[in-house]
């Protein structure tokens, strides 16, 4: 009767893992004959788990990761709002400078906080604010109209080929972002050329061509320590000659205090410029979300120094600072275009100022 305990014991295990439990106790061996050879390394954070030949796909929508992505922000903001509002029957004056206080603490930056400060004192003494929920309801009203004065999204269809030039300092996700982005229009449709302008940081191409061999875009890159100009030029070459879509160019990460970068920069563009007539089309900064204030900084240096047009937030999901997407919104009226709440390469969403707020405040 023993026997017949454990004969299940296994089996069931077997059926729950894909693993063959072994005569001894609580060790387990593969089961090699389930396993499939791993023809082609997963994407990080790719949400597809395979068990033989079977794939399943049981994440979360969207929103729901958007949520999660926000929880720290929420826990940060929303919560400490909760706690200062609890069991007041009564919004006043005190209350709402310990409000800017939070809002200055959850990165949404000192101009917009006190802005929004000013503009609840007006609500206030119009008798709009007659509770917590009445002036979180508020709050969430007048934040949403901060973001949502954002143009549509982009155009890629305004040009042929429609050049993206993708810059930020090191470390915030360039790359990885430019991978995402590439998945994402080809899965619309779109033919996309990647150019490895990273000449400088070692193995950059190589990181870029994983990446688009994976979204399934080509990717025209040079030798390390190559000339990037040279680079987008046969980029731009192949881009007109291959009928592509959407050509997204890489740069090396860079800051406003490095002359030669930036000098090199405006070579770039004006390459571009001559190559193909208008580009580029976008001008995209990408932002690593959890440096908070720094983010900021970096936004307005670079606003002032390489016409951005747009932006792209990553790692909202592991920061309790995502008041910056407001902050910049605000203050520096760039679009913020994307947003990354994970490593999963559906995790970069165009961003929508409703959907933002609405999972913000939930």
């Amino acid at each position: 009767m023993v026997e017949e305990k454990k004969g299940f014991f296994r089996g069931l295990v077997e059926k729950i893992t894909g693993a063959v439990l072994s005569p001894e106790v609580g060790t387990t061996v593969p089961d090699t004959e389930s396993v499939v050879p791993d023809t082609k390394t997963p994407l990080p954070g790719d949400d597809k788990t395979v068990t033989g030949d079977t794939k399943q796909n049981d994440r979360p929508g969207f929103f729901e990761r958007l949520k999660r992505g926000l929880s720290k922000t929420h826990a940060n903001l929303i919560g400490r709002i909760d706690s200062l509002v609890l069991g007041k029957k009564q919004i006043d004056a005190d209350t709402l400078e310990e409000l800017e206080e939070i809002l200055i603490s959850a990165d949404i930056g000192v101009s917009t906080a006190v802005e929004l400060i000013r503009t609840l004192e007006q609500r206030l003494k119009r008798n709009e604010l007659k509770d917590g929920e009445a002036l979180k309801r508020a709050l969430k009203e007048e934040i949403l109209t901060r973001l949502s004065w954002q143009g549509a999204a982009l155009d890629t269809s305004s040009s042929s080929p429609y050049v993206i030039l993708v810059i930020g300092v090191n470390g915030v996700g360039k790359t990885t972002t430019i991978g995402k982005l590439a998945s994402s229009f080809i899965t619309h449709g779109k033919r996309v050329l990647l150019a490895a302008g990273d000449t400088f940081r070692a193995a950059a191409a190589e990181q870029l061509e994983i990446w688009g061999e994976r979204a399934g875009a080509e990717v025209i890159r040079h030798k390390e320590g190559a000339d990037p100009s040279a680079v987008v030029f046969d980029a731009c070459k192949a881009a007109l000659a291959r009928k592509c879509d959407i050509l997204i160019v890489d740069t090396a990460g860079r800051l406003h205090t490095k002359i030669n970068l930036m000098e090199e920069m405006k070579k770039i563009r004006r390459i571009l410029g001559r190559e193909i007539p208008g580009a580029p089309h976008e001008t995209l900064l990408i932002l690593d979300a959890a440096t908070g204030q720094n983010a900021i900084s970096q936004a307005k240096l670079f606003k002032e120094s390489a016409a951005v047009t747009g932006i792209a937030l990553t790692k909202l999901d592991g920061t309790a600072k995502g008041g910056i997407v407001v902050a910049i919104s605000n203050e520096f009226k760039i679009p913020v275009r994307f947003i990354g709440v994970g490593e999963g390469i559906d995790d970069l969403r165009e961003f929508d100022p409703t959907q933002f707020v609405e999972a913000l405040f939930q």
